[in-house]
This record gives C-alpha cells, sequence and structure tokens, in this order.
C-alpha cells in the first residue's frame, strides 16, 4: 500500500485507485440509462416524470452514506498516511454502524414526511401517485443504500478499490436484471424500479462487508471497536458533513429545476429527466476520477508531501478536462438522436435536447469543481468543503435560477445550472489557491508552526 500511494510514478498510482471506480461509475451510468430507458418505454410521461421527481430522495440517502462514506475515508486516508492504523481501524468499525442507525431514522422520518416531502419535490396532482409508489419503496430501502456508502468508500483507503468496484457492479448487474422483469412481466411500474433499485443495493452490502472481512487489513466490521473519541467523531463529521451537503444541494438544485419547469408542464419534467441520466454519463465518470483519487491525495497530505500532493492535483485537473471537452462535445453533437431513445414525442425530444446541451456545456468547469471538493476533504479543509457543497447547486444556483427565469423566462431556466457552475468553479479555484499555494511554507508544503504543532 505505501508504494502505491508514496512511490509509484502519479499516472501509475492515479489510475490504478481510479479506474475502478470509473468502472463502478459506468455500471451505475448504465443502470441509469437502463432504468430510465425501461421506465421511458412505458410511453406514460406522468409516470416517467413521477419517478423523475423522487431523484431528490436517492441524492439525499446518498448525501446521508456520505457523511460516513466520504467523512470516514477522508480522515483515514490521512490517518494511514500518519501509520496510524489502529486509530484508523476504531474508527472504520464506528462509521458502519453510525450509518445503519442513521439509515434506520431516515427510514422512519420518510415514511411519516411522505406527502409534505413529495410536494416539496414538485409533484403534481397527475404526477403523485407513481411518485408516491417509487418513494415509498425507496424509504423502505433507505438504510440499505445509506450503509452501502461506507465500505465502498472505505476499503478504497487500503487501495483495494477494485473490490470496491465489484461490491458496486455486482448490485448494479442484479438491478438491471430484476428492473424490466418488475416494470413490464410483473407491471409493478414505478415501485418495480424502486423495488430493483433497493435489491441491488443489498447485494451491494453483502458483497463489500465480504470484501471488507476477507481482504481488509485496517478496515473492519468489529462492533467492539466502533466506540472513538469526540474528536475523532468530530473529524468524521467536519469532512462527511460538508461531503453529505453537496448531495444534499443536488436534491435540492433538482427540486427546485423540477418546480420550475413543472410550471411548463409534466413534459419538461419528463425531459429533465431524460436529459440529466444521459448528463449522468460524463458527470459519473468525473466523478469516479475525483473521488477514486481521494485516498491518493490524503494519504500524501497526511505524509506531508506537498510536493506529489501538487502533482496529483494538477494531474486530477489535467485528466477530468480533458475527458469532459472530448465526451462532451461528442454527445452535444449527438443529442437528439440520444434523447430520442428513449422518448419520441417530438415536444419531449425538444426540450430534452435543449436542456442536455445546456448541462454539457460546462463539464470542465465542473470537473475542476469536483478535483477542489475532494481536495478539500481529503487534507480536513472543512470550511472549503462547505463552501463548495453550498455553491453549485445551493446558493448560487438558486440565486441564478431565480434572477435567470425574472428576466429570461424558461431559457434563464435551462441555463442557469451551466452559470452557476463557472462561478462556483473561480470560487473553488481561489480557495485552492488561498489554502495550498499562499507563502509562507517550507519545502515540504508547510509551515513550520503546522510542522511544530504536528508532532
Amino acid at each position: 500500500m505505501d508504494e502505491l500511494f508514496s512511490k509509484a510514478p502519479i499516472p501509475k498510482a492515479y489510475f490504478k485507485l481510479a479506474m475502478p471506480v470509473v468502472i463502478s461509475m459506468v455500471a451505475s451510468m448504465i443502470y441509469n440509462l437502463a432504468d430510465t430507458f425501461f421506465v421511458s418505454h412505458t410511453q406514460n410521461a406522468d409516470l416517467v416524470a413521477g419517478v423523475a421527481i423522487c431523484t431528490p430522495l436517492f441524492s439525499i440517502m446518498l448525501a446521508l452514506g456520505d457523511i460516513f462514506g466520504l467523512g470516514g475515508s477522508a480522515l483515514i486516508s490521512n490517518l494511514l498516511g500518519e501509520r496510524k492504523h489502529a486509530i484508523a481501524r476504531r474508527v472504520s468499525s464506528f462509521c458502519f454502524y453510525a450509518a445503519i442507525a442513521l439509515g434506520l431514522i431516515v427510514t422512519l422520518i420518510l415514511l411519516i414526511f411522505q406527502r409534505p416531502i413529495l410536494l416539496a419535490f414538485g409533484t403534481t396532482a397527475a404526477i403523485y401517485p407513481y411518485a408516491a409508489e417509487f418513494y415509498r419503496i425507496m424509504s423502505l430501502g433507505a438504510m440499505i443504500i445509506i450503509v452501502s456508502l461506507v465500505p465502498l468508500n472505505l476499503i478504497r483507503t487500503e487501495g483495494l478499490a477494485k473490490e470496491s468496484m465489484i461490491g458496486s457492479v455486482a448490485g448494479l448487474i442484479v438491478t438491471i436484471i430484476l428492473d424490466p422483469i418488475f416494470i413490464f412481466p410483473m407491471g409493478m411500474g414505478a415501485g418495480g424500479a424502486a423495488l430493483a433499485t433497493v435489491i441491488g443495493y443489498l447485494v451491494t452490502d453483502i458483497v463489500l462487508c465480504y470484501m471488507v472481512v476477507k481482504r481488509c487489513k485496517v478496515i473492519n466490521l468489529d462492533w467492539h471497536l466502533m466506540r472513538i473519541s469526540k474528536g475523532l467523531i468530530g473529524g468524521v463529521l467536519m469532512i462527511g458533513i460538508p461531503a453529505s451537503i453537496t448531495n444534499f444541494m443536488q436534491a435540492f438544485g433538482t427540486a427546485i429545476l423540477n418546480n420550475y419547469l413543472a410550471s411548463y408542464g409534466a413534459k419538461q419534467v419528463a425531459a429533465f429527466g431524460i436529459a440529466s441520466k444521459i448528463y449522468l454519463i460524463v458527470m459519473l465518470v468525473m466523478i469516479g476520477f475525483a473521488f477514486g483519487a481521494l485516498p491518493l491525495i490524503g494519504y500524501n497530505y497526511g505524509a506531508k508531501n506537498m510536493p506529489r500532493f501538487r502533482k496529483i492535483v494538477r494531474f486530477d485537473i489535467l485528466v477530468q478536462v480533458v475527458f469532459s471537452v472530448v465526451l462532451a462535445s461528442v454527445l452535444i453533437i449527438i443529442a437528439p438522436m440520444v434523447v430520442r431513445l428513449f422518448m419520441t414525442e417530438k415536444t419531449i425530444v425538444s426540450a430534452g435536447t435543449l436542456l442536455l446541451r445546456s448541462l454539457l456545456m460546462t463539464t470542465p468547469f465542473i470537473g475542476a469543481v469536483l478535483v477542489f471538493t475532494t481536495v478539500f476533504q481529503a487534507t480536513g479543509k472543512a470550511l472549503g468543503a462547505l463552501i463548495m457543497a453550498i455553491s453549485r447547486q445551493g446558493v448560487i444556483f438558486l440565486a441564478v435560477i431565480v434572477l435567470a427565469h425574472h428576466l429570461f423566462g424558461y431559457l434563464g431556466v435551462v441555463f442557469a445550472q451551466p452559470v452557476a457552475d463557472v462561478v462556483t468553479c473561480l470560487i473553488g479555484y481561489l480557495i485552492y489557491r488561498l489554502d495550498f499555494d499562499r507563502k509562507g511554507y517550507d519545502n515540504d508544503g508547510f509551515t513550520q508552526k503546522e510542522d511544530l504543532n504536528s508532532h
């Protein structure tokens, strides 16, 4: 593990850690496209919109899992870089069981407040029955989904990215197989799509827990080790909560956009549901590269190897920008054909094409945003991580969409996200420069005061 993280050539270490995560994300992308394809082939715009309306619910569950998944992995990466294996072992156990408790609480809350939550998502009377069917099953499976994020992220800190990939891909394969069976022959509609997703995550949990027991040397599931100090809990939450807020803001941004689009009709919501899933082709791969590199960044920061740390960040940005420009350009050109694969109605194809192209315009900026975000998470820069979390699909997006809709109407809604992407990228760059390029560092990249305080 030390050889890979601290000595291997950066491109070799980067791609060895990132590619399995990218493959997992590609598998997730295939599932999202397959799920949208199967749901769309009911040719029921209200059903498609009902499933699309519930997208924030899934984002919320991922956000809650990130509290202990990304928060734990960032802290453990630093601890491993500092050779504090015994403490890292306890942190991993705490994160797993804390996620189980959180998941059970979330299920209870979601079921009690079903109607107000769905209305907040932008559900209309026509869409509500389909949305409620999907929502209930996903709520019952909340703990299964939330817990999966913990071993999925933690085992990567030991360099076991391939094992993480196997767990996520296994669950996605099961989901893709069950999806059309539940939706069509069994006639379960939106509820069938939700049930297939929950069962798939259950398979992922089982496989990942097996990998932890059989392959991990530090990460563990021993409940006897779950008690840790308040300081360590704070260390997990300090990064985990901003990471979680990122996904909450994604849910918030999607809900806001759905609310604005709903005023233009269910077909606009359905078009956005399709466009957003196609957009994930680019986004999920970029997320895979970003989070695949997180343990490498965290380890070298914990080991105080700042020259290598900076080279990794620069290489990460290069990969993100080149990939996003190439793939986004292709999708922008073929956008109408891709949207038409899902639904053929002219209004939906036209709206979906415009929405997809607007989202793809600023993917290089999003790539840089992802790098800055993971750097702040991996290095324990809680304020930077928090600012990035609340910006792109949060406060900046809200401000832009309100102003743009007032000035430009429908087109203002469509192009609000690209504007927010560019602004957030500039903010991330400024924070990175302030945190890591300021004067006063010694040759290793740390101030003398910081170095003394670390011993």
